[in-house]
């Protein structure tokens, strides 16, 4: 079992930055690929940044971006912390989202390959 807490989310104007963190439980954190998604209201969820985790030791710390945060946000992890973090740079007003961190032992970019979901975070990007 892998519980997630999300939190560093909150009001920006657009060009802004926020960094989220996911601060997970478990000894075995290093294992889980680590994803954000996102989920604006009447809109469906969706992939924004994922990192490979020792599972997959060919995929153990590779980065995938969604193509509308490419170049503007970066994730990582912090193994000895059971953390992860999505650093979020130059943000717009189509930013604006609740963002899930997820777990998973073999996931990438789709959320049903994802197990373990924290609860969510605000991020509103203002015009």
């Amino acid at each position: 079992q892998v519980q997630l807490v999300e939190s560093g989310g909150g009001l920006v104007q657009t060009g802004g930055s926020l960094r989220l963190t996911c601060a997970a439980s478990g000894r075995t954190f290093g294992r889980y690929a680590m994803g954000w998604f996102r989920q604006a209201p009447g809109k469906d969820r969706e992939f924004v940044a994922a990192i490979g985790g020792s599972e997959i030791s060919t995929y153990y710390g590779s980065t995938f971006y969604a193509d509308s945060v490419k170049g503007r946000f970066t994730i990582s992890r912090d193994n000895a912390k059971n953390t992860v973090y999505l650093q979020m740079n130059s943000l717009k007003p189509e930013d604006t989202a609740v963002y899930f961190c997820a777990a998973a032992e073999r996931g990438a970019t789709r959320a049903y390959e994802y197990s373990y979901w924290g609860q969510g975070t605000q991020v509103t990007v203002s015009s």
